[in-house]
């Protein structure tokens, strides 16, 4: 049993020009890219030099956890974001909140490239910090839902799954970027000047995502969907059901969805920053191994990402969402322990053929899962109910997933307690799919469809 492949979201009237179609995927992905390399310099920095410069103390390990600890700030953020943009883009369209979203970001990376240390102002610096990631993770909150709504609703019938890909590869395309930043910048600078002023340099880059939200306010369209959307509020009971707060419906109607979804891909986030963040403070401070090479494998393994999203995104238009994202699920839960035994040998080849592997499984989930996220509701809720979803998976697995490492492997001196974590998330991932799967054709929604975005299923 499984989702079907993309069915329309509705009627839209004369469909969008491929031009036209093209245009908004592009903005998307790169807002998605531009957004995402944003708020990940902050997760290579927190890795590498926040500790010392932000939260100085006698303890290394103590100084990493509190800035694991801010990092982990800005995914609590996130759902913030997603529920105020969620809220006034299902009423006001999903190009503002992008614009909004991209102009917040811009803004509070650059500030933090210019923070003074705690050296400098004191008690002041860390605070000052902790507000600017809160911003940022409203900020990527907010962005997610637009993006992913502007490509997946622009995109032609039986395409979703693709189109909707195309948003979701500015996660390794940020990834990509942000340890290219921090590779240069090392490169640019001794050890010595990379720790005082040389890791700023990447944050500094964070104002040129301005010019792209200026860019999408002025040549983006709305979309199709909730054009047709607002169309169909003529009558007084249709114009008093837009009055309800789309939040206050999901809550009521689609709180259970919403909670599936996020334990769905819990796992996905989680193991993620693990990869991106946790594994590199490990290999650095734990193993003895080099920064630079360790981060030239973080951007070698994303680079396969930009392959392997699009190709399960395109697989799940044809076979449908869940039984590609599940598969994915599966493979996260059998290599979690070689992963790692893998990772300990301190050996480069073998870290780089062990992230490799888990990024396969990471890009197979990741592919359709903005698709399955938008099918899961319906136009006039869409945007809070799946940036909801995603951004409370954001807060179960991501945002505290370097910190939780950090204290395993202090706990028990060993990582296959990091193993187990990720174990215990693919068991939950796989428990909320199989839910998923078996409300996919008996819940209804109140627009008329099956609350999994009218999609039908397949047995």
């Amino acid at each position: 049993m499984d989702t079907a492949p993309s069915a329309p979201h509705g009627n839209t009237g004369t469909p969008p020009s491929t031009r036209s179609r093209r245009r908004v995927a592009t903005a998307a992905a790169l807002a998605s890219a531009v957004e995402w390399y944003d708020y990940f310099v902050f997760g290579i920095a927190a890795a590498l030099v926040l500790g010392p410069a932000f939260f100085p103390s006698g303890s290394e390990a103590a100084g990493v956890l509190a800035s694991f600890a801010t990092f982990a700030v800005g995914f609590l953020a996130r759902p913030v974001g997603g529920v105020i943009a969620g809220q006034l883009g299902d009423r006001h369209g999903r190009k503002p909140m992008l614009v909004l979203a991209l102009t917040v970001m811009g803004l509070a990376t650059t500030a933090i490239g210019l923070l003074p240390s705690y050296d400098t102002i004191g008690l002041a610096a860390p605070i000052l910090l902790v507000v600017l990631r809160l911003l940022q993770g409203i900020a990527v909150g907010a962005q997610w839902g637009g993006a992913m709504l502007m490509a997946t609703e622009y995109a032609p019938e039986g395409k979703r799954g693709l189109y909707g890909s195309l948003v979701q590869l500015g996660v390794p395309l940020g990834v990509i970027t942000a340890n290219s930043a921090f590779l240069l910048a090392g490169a640019l600078t001794d050890e010595r000047s990379f720790s005082t002023w040389g890791w700023r340099l990447p944050f500094l880059v964070g104002v040129l995502v301005l010019l792209l939200a200026r860019y999408i306010h002025t040549r983006v369209e709305e979309t199709p969907a909730f054009r047709a959307a607002e169309e169909k509020l003529a009558t007084a009971e249709q114009a008093a059901a837009a009055r309800r707060s789309p939040l206050r419906e999901i809550l009521r109607h689609h709180l259970r969805t919403v909670l599936l979804a996020g334990g769905s891909f819990a796992v996905n986030t989680a193991t993620f920053y693990i990869l991106i963040t946790g594994v590199l403070d490990y290999a650095t401070r734990e193993l003895d191994m080099r920064r630079t090479s360790v981060l030239a494998v973080s951007l070698l393994v994303s680079l396969t990402q930009l392959a392997m999203i699009p190709a399960a995104a395109a697989l799940s238009d044809r076979i449908g969402r869940l039984r590609v994202y599940a598969a994915g699920a599966v493979g996260l839960l059998l290599w979690a322990v070689p992963m790692f035994l893998l990772i300990d040998t301190a050996s480069l080849v073998w870290l780089a053929v062990g992230t490799f592997v888990c990024s396969c499984f990471l890009s197979i989930m990741y592919g359709p899962q903005a698709a399955l996220f938008a099918e899961l509701f319906t136009a006039e809720m869409r945007y809070t109910g799946a940036s909801l979803g995603y951004q409370i998976s954001a807060i179960l697995g991501g945002g505290l997933a370097p910190f939780v490492m950090v204290l395993l492997l202090e706990a028990s001196g060993t990582s296959m307690a990091v193993s187990g974590y990720i174990m215990a998330l693919s068991v939950i991932a796989l428990v909320s799919i199989w839910l998923l799967i078996r409300r996919a054709g008996t819940t209804a929604a109140p627009g008329g469809g099956a609350e999994p975005g009218a999609t039908k299923v397949q047995g």
